[in-house]
């Protein structure tokens, strides 16, 4: 099995290096090199071409929001994990604006932050609790958007999709669970964002939080 490619940006050598130690013992990962840039980030991903880059947010020179809006550009198939002390709502949808795949603080516990990569590294969102509530509030301070009936629009298949998703499990796994194809479970994903008018990962895990489905603690 193929290990998930990681690049480590942040500016603070003693950061990556706990990185290092972390990533380095698990099995299906391989950090194939590390930034303490922004523009850093940008040639690396030009050249090592990562399967998830951790980012900081708060860097010198270019931001981390800057720097993964510019890495979407380049490679829209990276995906980007926030890494970062900060955790208020003007960074958070910030970075999730700029294309970022997932947000964790870095006071999260390590396995979190292993389970994170393996999260968005499949094409999925991974949003801490203590940040996906921001989501919450944010729907709620907008008032809601007009209802919408699951059972009306999606077909029972597509409905088992989209819980699945919510709950955070991966293509994969999900496709195992209902014993279809990924491609099979990919294609139902693109019905329920057509169906839903919803244009991406973060609008349907708000979805997702409207409708019930994800469970907040």
């Amino acid at each position: 099995m193929s290990k998930i490619k990681l690049l480590l940006v942040d500016d603070h050598e003693i950061v990556r290096a706990g990185l290092r130690m972390l990533f380095q013992v698990e099995q299906d990962m391989e950090i194939v090199g590390e930034a303490n840039s922004g523009d850093e980030a940008l040639e690396a991903v030009r050249t090592l071409m990562p399967d998830v880059v951790i980012m900081d947010v708060a860097m010198p020179g270019m931001s981390g929001i800057e720097a993964t809006r510019r890495i979407k550009e380049i490679n829209s198939d990276v995906a980007v994990l926030a890494l970062t002390m900060h955790e208020d709502e003007q960074y958070f949808f910030k970075m999730l604006s700029a294309g970022a795949s997932g947000y964790i603080p870095k006071r999260a516990a390590p396995d979190d932050l292993v389970s994170a990569i393996r999260v968005i590294s499949q094409g999925n969102v991974f949003l801490y609790p203590t940040l996906a509530k921001l989501l919450v509030q944010d729907f709620r301070d907008r008032g809601g958007s007009e209802p919408r009936l699951i059972a009306e629009e999606l077909t029972p298949r597509e409905h088992e999709v989209l819980t699945h998703i919510a709950e955070g499990y991966t293509n994969r796994e999900i496709a195992e669970a209902l014993v279809i194809s990924v491609k099979t479970v990919d294609r139902h994903r693109e019905n329920i964002m057509h169906k839903l008018n919803l244009h991406n990962r973060v609008e349907l895990v708000k979805y997702a939080i409207e409708k019930g489905l994800i469970t907040m603690g």
